[in-house]
């Protein structure tokens, strides 16, 4: 009967050998280094491994020679497409490299990052993609310590402890913020990432505060709250900024997420976009090309981003070193839910 049979032993190296008409050593450079075998041997060595569903031991290996050929990632957050492009090509880029990436989800958490961080090099992790800088130098010495090359994407700082591969997202942020001030805005709301453990965040508020300043408007015509990324936290926070008076007739997201959803909620309260009130956001996924109105965002690299990084940590893989930033510029990218201030009719 069936529950009597028992479990299948899993094939050895030995076997595929046997199978094969080669030696061990022979089997071993094909899997290794299958360059340096003929065609015809190498041929009969992966019929044999698909014959008898052999599978090498990797973690032997790993632990031979110190490398595991896999890197790890962790992004604060998988529940939307902000990430989502930038680590495609970062994974794309490592595979062309010969290297499996492993990812996981902090949800904006410092200690769960920690968490992450022991575990994947526990597991044998060659690198480390982190986002922003934002941890503490416990774990950054922990980092040092196990000599495991590490990069921060998502911004770019001089004279951190781990180099950088991103963008200035202050700048970024200036730029937008005085576009909107050209266009005549004075009473902006913002609607921000939470700003604690985020410099990506902070930095973007600190942004459109220094334009702010420079341009001598007040802190009473700046209306900031803080959310998670989310369409409908963007929605709500939307609602409570525009309760506020004077409203604010053009509001600065954080992100294109919490933009979608406050464009959704103008649309059910009754508020035209951007008649009576503008509305941009920042990182130009695809999805604020089919809001309507079409969303006014801040165009960040997240392809070019990701490849850049995935070379940074390579090459740091290979010369220690070689801890040189790479900065990448972004842009505005001027759609339709961004106008002038409405006229004020007396």
């Amino acid at each position: 009967m069936t529950r009597n049979m028992k479990p299948r032993t899993p094939a050895t190296l030995i076997d595929v050998a046997k199978a094969a008409s080669v030696s061990t050593a022979t089997v071993s450079r094909c899997i290794n280094s299958p360059e340096k075998v003929v065609a015809s041997t190498r041929e009969k060595v992966s019929a044999a491994i698909t014959e008898l569903g052999y599978m090498p031991n990797f973690g032997a290996r790993a632990m031979a020679v110190r490398k595991t050929n896999t890197i790890g990632a962790i992004i604060p957050t998988m529940e939307n497409a902000i990430f989502a492009r930038g680590l495609q090509a970062f994974q794309e880029e490592l595979r062309n490299q010969g290297f499996t990436l492993l990812v996981a989800s902090s949800a904006y958490d410092l200690d769960v990052e920690e968490e992450q961080i022991r575990s994947l090099i526990a597991r044998g992790a060659d690198g480390l993609l982190l986002i922003g800088h934002d941890r503490n130098q416990r774990i950054l010495s922990f980092i040092k310590q196990n000599q495991i090359p590490a990069i921060a994407a998502w911004t770019y700082e001089s004279g951190t402890t781990l180099p950088s591969v991103g963008f200035d997202n202050k700048k970024a942020m200036q730029e937008m913020a005085n576009h909107v001030v050209e266009l005549g805005h004075s009473q902006i709301g913002v609607i921000s990432a939470q700003t604690s453990n985020n410099d990506r965040a902070r930095q973007r508020l600190a942004g459109i505060r220094e334009v702010f300043n420079a341009r001598n408007l007040v802190e009473d015509q700046l209306t900031v709250i803080e959310t998670a990324y989310g369409i409908e936290e963007g929605g709500q926070a939307f609602e409570k900024i525009v309760r506020r008076q004077p409203r604010p007739t053009a509001i600065i997201c954080g992100n294109d997420v919490i933009a979608v959803g406050a464009i959704k909620r103008a649309r059910e309260l009754g508020i035209r976009v951007p008649d009576e009130v503008s509305i941009t956001g920042f990182d130009d996924i695809e999805l604020g090309q089919v809001t309507f109105p079409t969303l006014t965002t801040v165009h960040v690299p997240h392809r070019e981003m990701g490849i850049a990084a995935a070379k940074s940590l390579i090459a740091l893989l290979s010369d220690p070193k070689a801890t040189k930033s790479v900065k990448l510029e972004t842009s505005l990218i001027i759609r339709e839910s961004l106008a002038r201030a409405p006229v004020e009719h007396t």
